[in-house]
């Protein structure tokens, strides 16, 4: 399970790509390092990130403000290893051999920072258990 490069890859998938695929990037690329390739996408992309969801993630000291959503491509699916869907239900594409999660995770569309810290934290919780799954920290 991994590119070219040996690393796993993940694709982060939700509606808008604007709230939880992208905090849930963020996370995993803060937490993992370079020792994951990282996409997020959405099936029905929005306009830009959600301003709370920023909030949130600049609380933990995360900057996603310059992030903008991205749609979904079956090459982003037939290139990750891992596919994670939050809530996209059936429009995500399948492959044979892929891994797929789906983390039952609130929306936070709408809501002010204080509604979205929770999933913030829910979301680094799903993704500190993923790094121990697919990517441990080598151990000397």
């Amino acid at each position: 399970m991994a590119d070219s490069s040996g690393k796993p890859s993940v694709l982060f998938v939700c509606v808008h790509n604007a709230g939880r695929s992208q905090m849930a990037a963020a996370w995993l690329t803060h937490l993992a390092g370079d020792r994951v390739e990282v996409r997020s996408a959405g099936s029905d992309p929005g306009t830009s990130v959600n301003p709370a969801a920023v909030a949130a993630m600049a609380e933990a000291g995360i900057d996603i403000s310059a992030e903008i959503p991205k749609v979904l491509t079956v090459d982003a699916v037939r290139e990750s290893d891992v596919c994670v869907t939050m809530g996209c239900g059936d429009t995500c594409p399948v492959f044979p051999g892929k891994r797929y999660l789906d983390w039952r995770l609130e929306d936070p569309a709408g809501q002010g920072v204080e509604a979205v810290r929770p999933i913030r934290d829910e979301i680094r919780a799903l993704v500190e258990g993923l790094i121990e799954e697919i990517a441990p920290e080598a151990t000397e």
